[in-house]
């Protein structure tokens, strides 16, 4: 398995393997209207999608985001967000998401990023688990609710001070 930047041909695939994936953990049942905006995250260019993938068969993938005026947790240029993290179901339990997310890590100090925060919704445990192993913590001031009854949990990982 390797994480690399998805190529130009590969995100109908993301968008599959994103749907697939919040599917299988019932993470749209809230909200299925949010499948369409999370297939086209980062169609548009902005920010950078990785995906981890073994052959043509791709795993799972995870997004960079940084600061911009679309930005939902991160408040400054110093600041940047985690996105559209999904692991397929047959992938699971491989150790692909903590690839993805020290994947992420590694981008956001490259870009001299000092604070990389994400939003999970309280049913990604598994998710929360990568994310505390990898020294992300709880910021509840950040919490927020994009809709009634979808409430999300806020992470941060100081990456500078």
């Amino acid at each position: 398995m390797i994480v690399r930047r998805m190529l130009p041909d590969e995100m109908t695939a993301v968008s599959d393997l994103r749907e697939i994936a919040y599917r299988a953990d019932r993470l749209l049942d809230a909200s299925p209207t949010y499948a369409e905006a999370l297939r086209l995250l980062g169609a548009d260019g902005h920010g950078e999608v990785l995906v981890a993938a073994d052959g043509d068969q791709l795993l799972g993938t995870i997004m960079f985001a940084p600061w911009s005026d679309r930005s939902e947790l991160a408040r400054g240029a110093d600041e940047a967000e985690v996105r559209a993290f999904a692991v397929g179901p047959q992938a699971r339990g491989r150790g692909v998401g903590r690839a993805l997310v020290n994947a992420i890590v590694d981008r956001a100090r490259q870009e001299g990023v000092s604070r990389l925060l994400l939003s999970t919704q309280p049913a990604m445990v598994s998710a929360q688990y990568v994310y505390r192993a990898r020294g992300f913590h709880r910021v509840p001031e950040r919490d927020w609710s994009p809709l009634p009854g979808v409430d999300l949990l806020a992470y941060e990982l100081v990456l500078k001070d």
